[in-house]
């Protein structure tokens, strides 16, 4: 197996285009090509991680956070990045990164954090616009259903909890084909034809977009395929930030911070003020999410958890929402279960290991 092989699994549940600008997702170092001994999953590469690796014989590393998040000029020794990538590089050992990419995804970091709290009726808290697109066809009627069964097979149709979604309009096409034409209907360099069609439409994800034309090319009789792709400023229920659910029973406020604490492994939560209701609707956010703070009080959310608020943040919550900020490391922690969950269902057969090593940087004097 090439650790390509492996990435694109990864990448079938958090394609790359979603990271964010400043990000700087995917192979860090190393080569896809290469082919995969072992895989050691963890959310920071350091270089204790390193070490690791090399004594299970995992030359391929996957990690939440790249190790690389910004142009380095010289690989020089002088740091931990740079050891780890001079040692990485004479090891053979390949380092891929799924941060935000990971983030911004329905299945991603914050769904883990909401299943350890057990919250339902989840949904994104902050989604994104800008991800999808309108696909117009035009199809004979003989082969439309073959046309629209190939569209949803690449990914098209899906709106929210429902697939293979569409729209389909009669109409009447006309062509005429040149002398050096293929024509499916007609006869090249003849007259000009017409033919009863369906106008088939369809929503499209970015990162699904190529493989469905692929997929329209392939499917279609027509040597030439007509077709318009139009932008939309709708969001996309099913990628942004962060995540907003409910308790499936509503729990006083120290309570519900007792269960925080023992389920996410942080050693102590810093908080606002408690104005003594019960806690119900739950906002959260893996990592750093202090920009989220103003959804999480629109949506309503009793409290809001993540990691890295600083001092004077605190003060925004203005008594409309517990803040409860539990750390960047014990929001993520958790991250490279989903690799796991993910490479197992993939590559069965495949065995992959959750790194040992405490990655968090921060200690706590209690």
């Amino acid at each position: 197996m090439l650790v390509k092989e492996i990435t694109a699994a990864i990448e079938e549940i958090a394609p790359i285009m979603y990271q964010e600008s400043y990000d700087n997702c995917g192979i860090q170092v190393g080569d896809m090509n290469m082919e995969v001994t072992g895989v050691l999953l963890t959310l920071d590469v350091t270089e204790e991680v390193l070490a690791e690796a090399m004594q299970l014989h995992c030359n391929t590393i996957i990690a939440h956070h790249p190790l690389i998040f910004s142009g380095l000029k010289r690989i020089a020794g002088r740091n931990y990045v740079e050891r780890i990538i001079q040692k990485a590089i004479k090891n053979d050992i390949t380092i891929y990164a799924a941060h935000t990419n990971l983030d911004n995804m329905m299945a991603g970091v914050n769904a883990k954090i909401a299943e350890k709290l057990g919250l339902i009726n989840t949904r994104i808290l902050a989604p994104k616009s800008g991800t999808l697109s309108k696909l117009y066809t035009y199809a004979p009627v003989n082969i439309a259903d073959k046309v629209r069964d190939a569209l949803f097979a690449a990914g098209a149709g899906n709106i929210g909890n429902y697939s293979e979604c569409s729209f389909n309009s009669p109409g009447l096409g006309s062509f005429r084909p040149a002398a050096n034409a293929s024509p499916a209907i007609g006869t090249a360099g003849g007259a000009r034809e017409t033919v009863q069609e369906v106008k088939i439409e369809v929503l499209i994800e970015k990162h699904t977009e190529q493989a469905v034309l692929n997929a329209l090319r392939l499917a279609h009789s027509y040597e030439e395929v007509a077709y318009e792709i139009i932008p939309l400023t709708n969001i996309n229920q099913q990628i942004g930030a962060g995540l907003i659910g409910t308790l499936p029973t509503p729990m006083q406020e120290r309570t519900f911070l007792n269960l925080v604490r023992t389920q996410m492994k942080a050693e102590c939560i810093r908080h606002t003020h408690m104005p003594g209701y019960n806690i119900e609707r739950v906002a959260l956010c893996g990592g750093s999410g202090s920009f989220l703070l103003n959804d999480a009080i629109a949506a309503k959310a009793d409290i809001f958890i993540t990691g890295d608020f600083k001092y004077h943040q605190f003060f925004d919550a203005e008594g409309k929402i517990i803040i409860a900020d539990i750390g960047h490391y014990e929001t993520e922690q958790f991250t490279p279960e989903i690799f796991e969950s993910v490479l197992k269902k993939k590559f069965p057969n495949f065995a992959v290991r959750l790194s040992n090593v405490l990655t968090n940087p921060v200690k706590y004097f209690c």
